[in-house]
């Protein structure tokens, strides 16, 4: 559905002639595949997130792909992970022949994995734990890397929601300042069209992990020694030396995805400004729970995510915004509810499976006024109750 059908979509593109310049210059360059722009994009990425090492790649999924694979998860190990979230982890699971394992989320007010949920499903299979910063707050973090390092397990954070995001660490565990996707292995992002810093597609993986960089590049395209750039620029042999696939990121999205970085900080706190004007405005009700309400450290301000008590409940909130011209969407339904997932024990996960049932995502972008939260919020406070 067209993005002019909503009065208010669920999100808008921040595109400026920026954007467009800078794909135009790629297009008259003549070339278009992994490049200078993709180098200079990952570079500039490293740096912005204060990460030694960065690999561009065209999705978040083939990301957390190769991350699997880089760590030795593959092959019958076991991968803990959060039972609410995007499917992509639990699918590029799958696809390394490895086994999901669904852990619990703390509450429906901070839907993000339980760390006690992780020492709990921890076998000798595990291989290691995917976290994922749900709606750009992130993980209880110190804990939960305090675990992987006794039990000797690799940490994947999935920091699709989270780019620019801080953890936040009472007990200084971590850096002043560190952003997510710098205190694990792996941390895998996404640039798809909805995400904080958007060029349609594509991912990026980070990594401190020197030992990683090679297999990480090599895998993402073909296995190859030299890649087209090195032989666009003179070499003339290159090898196969490990298993591969074409994971390869383009010019045009990495010289875009270069302006957008330089614009992510500024956007991210105009999100923030919205995310707490919503808060505020929705304290004043106890109908549906506000996810991370009372919340006080920092985040990425990806979703605006409400609660609602029962299915019906979210239906009513659901019929009530759309009818108004109000988008909403759902994130996410309880994985292990999923018919591809249902093997698995569900009520292994009851708090996952409660906020995926009742969970609302409403409108949260930069280009949003606080006059449209102040009428969003007035027709969620205004939602009819359930007769049944």
């Amino acid at each position: 559905m067209p993005t002019s059908y909503w009065k208010i979509p669920l999100f808008d593109l921040d595109y400026g002639e920026e954007e467009i310049e800078a794909a135009t210059q790629v297009l008259r360059s003549r070339w278009l595949s992994m490049g200078p722009q993709v180098e200079a994009f990952e570079k500039e990425f490293a740096t912005a997130m204060g990460v030694r090492h960065a690999i561009a790649v065209s999705s978040a999924s083939s990301a957390l792909y190769l991350s699997l694979l880089a760590v030795g998860a593959r092959d019958g190990a076991e991968v803990v992970q959060p039972a609410m979230n995007f499917v992509a982890a639990a699918n590029m699971t799958r696809a390394v022949r490895a086994v999901p394992i669904f852990a619990d989320i703390l509450s429906l007010e901070e839907p993000t994995i339980s760390p006690e949920e992780i020492r709990r499903k921890i076998t000798a299979k595990t291989k290691a734990v995917v976290v994922m910063h749900y709606a750009g707050y992130p993980c209880r973090m110190a804990e939960i890397s305090a675990i992987c390092r006794e039990h000797q397990i690799s940490l994947i954070e999935d920091a699709c929601h989270a780019i620019g995001a801080q953890y936040q660490d009472s007990q200084k565990r971590f850096p002043h300042g560190r952003f997510v996707g710098g205190c694990s292995d792996v941390a895998c992002f996404s640039f798809y069209s909805n995400k904080n810093l958007a060029v349609g597609e594509g991912g990026m993986i980070l990594t401190d992990r020197g030992d990683l960089v090679e297999p990480l590049k090599r895998m993402r395209c073909h296995g190859m020694t030299q890649f087209v750039w090195d032989r666009h620029a003179g070499a003339d042999y290159y090898d196969i030396v490990s298993e591969g696939f074409n994971f390869r990121f383009d010019e045009v999205r990495a010289a875009m995805g270069r302006i957008q970085l330089r614009k992510l900080p500024e956007k991210n706190k105009r999100r923030a400004l919205l995310a707490h004007h919503y808060q505020e405005r929705l304290s004043q009700q106890d109908r549906f729970k506000v996810a991370y309400r009372n919340y006080s450290g920092d985040s990425a301000y990806h979703l605006m995510s409400l609660i609602a008590s029962s299915q019906e409940e979210r239906a009513l909130l659901v019929q009530q915004l759309k009818s108004a011209g109000v988008q909403t969407t759902l994130h996410y339904p309880c994985v292990s509810d999923l018919t591809a997932f249902s093997d698995g024990d569900s009520d292994e996960t009851p708090v996952s499976r409660d906020f995926g049932r009742g969970v609302v995502v409403v409108p949260l972008f930069p280009g949003l006024t606080v006059e449209q939260v102040d009428w969003i919020c007035d027709l969620i406070c205004s939602t009819p109750r359930s007769t049944l």
